[in-house]
């Protein structure tokens, strides 16, 4: 693939890519978000400066949108206990500190809001990875059902109704708080074997009351969180659904299943359908290679007639332009791309032979 330093003013009219997008009362300056991306760097959930300049940069970096990591609605909710959070209000000003410098650059602010489920009460990446022990201070995971994601995490508890319940009010008081902080929008993390996922997913959900089986029932929970959402954030502010549109594994959580899916999420107040996939069960072989989920996000948006966002592997200008372009999406989510490159779309847009707004702070190098 052609880098972005190289590829300049190959573009022969507007670039797609750097085009506004509306959804409701939001518009967002360009089609790049920052995808969420787990930093495992909090104290009891606190944002940090961590937080600050690893978010912000990306805002000055010219982004159009720039998402928070997963933000778990309850301490057992956290993929580590170093998770970010906002399961109580101590959580909102230095959340609101971030917000109000990436509203300074001109740039949307998301936050997507979490529960791990039964992937939960892990170390952090570079500690291993491996659940933690109650001696290490971890915790009993929840999720549909008794099944441990993988050999050596425990059993979780399975939720009752009482429960379920309870997770959904936590979903709700925490879209409340993200109001309080100021954010633009709201994502739920519905993908990767979280909690939500694992309720969709036949392989992870084998429940046999209202909230499992068929179709219909497994998505349930995550209709009655998006309506619970919905009730109390402004009619102006989008809501966004992160789904994993496949579990790569026959009996599992697919495409079509996933389209099925969309419709129902648009009904309830969702206004974007972001495309990830994978993450139900371990050991799941994969081929990654550039744009791989693209055609799920393609799919859905024709299928079930709503927006999505693509995500996986989409490193390139000319490649997310194309994207936009063709209709395969209307938001492109980039991870480890704005990990390496937090200025990724100022050089884009160049390579693009568009032009758009730099910090006057760093005017002197574009150029």
């Amino acid at each position: 693939m052609t880098d972005i330093m190289t590829s300049a003013n190959r573009q022969s009219g507007p670039a797609h890519l750097f085009s506004p997008l509306q959804l409701r009362g939001l518009v967002i300056r360009n089609r790049v978000a920052v995808s969420p991306m787990c930093q495992y760097s909090s104290t009891d959930g606190l944002a940090t400066d961590w937080h600050l300049v690893h978010l912000g940069s990306r805002a000055v970096g010219g982004a159009g949108l720039v998402m928070t990591e997963a933000t778990a609605v309850s301490p057992e909710g956290r993929i580590s206990p170093q998770d970010l959070g906002i399961w109580s209000d101590q959580h909102v000003e230095p959340l609101a500190r971030i917000v109000q410098f990436i509203r300074g650059q001109g740039t949307a602010s998301g936050i997507q809001i979490a529960h791990a489920g039964r992937k939960a009460s892990t170390k952090r990446p570079w500690e291993g990875g491996a659940p933690l022990t109650a001696a290490e201070g971890g915790w009993t995971p929840v999720g549909p059902g008794p099944l441990p994601f993988s050999e050596g995490y425990s059993a979780p508890r399975e939720l009752d109704e009482q429960r379920i319940k309870a997770v959904i009010r936590q979903f709700q008081e925490a879209a409340r708080r993200a109001i309080a902080a100021g954010f633009d929008l709201i994502e739920i993390h519905a993908a990767h074997g979280y909690l939500l996922h694992s309720f969709l997913s036949p392989l992870t959900n084998q429940r046999k009351d209202r909230y499992g089986g068929s179709l219909s029932n497994r998505m349930r929970l995550l209709l009655e969180v998006v309506g619970a959402i919905r009730a109390v954030i402004p009619e102006r502010m989008p809501l966004f659904v992160r789904i994993s549109a496949s579990d790569w594994t026959p009996g599992g959580w697919d495409i079509e299943q996933a389209i099925e899916l969309a419709p129902e999420l648009g009904g309830a107040g969702v206004d974007l359908v972001d495309c990830s996939s994978g993450g139900a069960v371990p050991h799941v072989k994969i081929t990654v290679e550039p744009g791989y989920q693209v055609p799920f996000a393609e799919r859905i948006r024709k299928e079930a007639k709503i927006a999505t966002a693509a995500v996986g592997v989409i490193t390139d200008s000319e490649q997310a332009e194309a994207i936009i372009q063709s209709g395969q999406a209307d938001l492109i989510m980039m991870g480890r791309a704005l990990l390496r490159r937090p200025y990724w779309p100022l050089h884009a847009a160049r390579s693009l032979g568009q032009e758009i707004d730099w910090p006057v702070q760093y005017l002197r190098a574009r150029d």
